[in-house]
């Protein structure tokens, strides 16, 4: 091949949203699901002993006492699961100076090379793992880095598009 084909654009919110869903299993990463199932029982443990000292200061019976514990600490630990796994909601999409920067994406002889800002990365044919693609953008999946989304707008027009996907796929396949 001689030939270099490039194009450029910046990803739009609708893009970055796309790409967060195509990427990300839950809305919710596992470090925070990991912390609100240590958290909640060691709330639960810390209302079910308040509870239990409050029952007794006022003579409470012992069955009544651990029954009422018992249920404030599941209802204590249920509800500080639930708030800790709200307050952890993903509510952005993008990473970095991916919203603001233009994305440049140039296919070459020897590897896919990708220029944002200040930044250039070359990746090797043989790192490309999967291209997905659907009716608005196609999704690049690497080994060793993060995935790239191209929105079909970025090309302008259809043919465009198509020229570029099907190099992109050659160079995989070459690889």
């Amino acid at each position: 091949m001689q030939n270099s084909y490039v194009i450029s654009g910046a990803l739009k919110k609708r893009d970055a949203r796309r790409l967060t869903n195509a990427i990300r299993g839950s809305t919710v990463g596992p470090t925070t699901l990991y912390y609100a199932g240590v958290t909640a029982p060691i709330i639960g443990a810390g209302m079910a002993l308040l509870s239990q000292s409050a029952l007794e200061a006022i003579n409470f019976s012992p069955y009544w006492t651990v029954m009422l514990s018992a249920m404030l600490a599941a209802v204590a630990g249920i509800v500080w699961y639930l708030i800790f796994m709200r307050w952890s909601y993903r509510h952005q999409h993008g990473r970095g100076a991916e919203m603001e920067q233009v994305t440049e994406v140039e296919l070459s002889d020897d590897d896919l090379i990708i220029r944002r800002g200040l930044v250039t990365t070359r990746i090797d044919w043989d790192a490309i793992d999967e291209i997905k693609s659907t009716r608005s953008y196609t999704i690049v999946r690497f080994d060793g880095a993060d995935p790239l989304m191209l929105p079909h707008d970025w090309f302008g027009e259809k043919t465009a598009c198509e020229i570029f996907m099907r190099r992109l796929g050659q160079g995989m396949k070459e690889a």
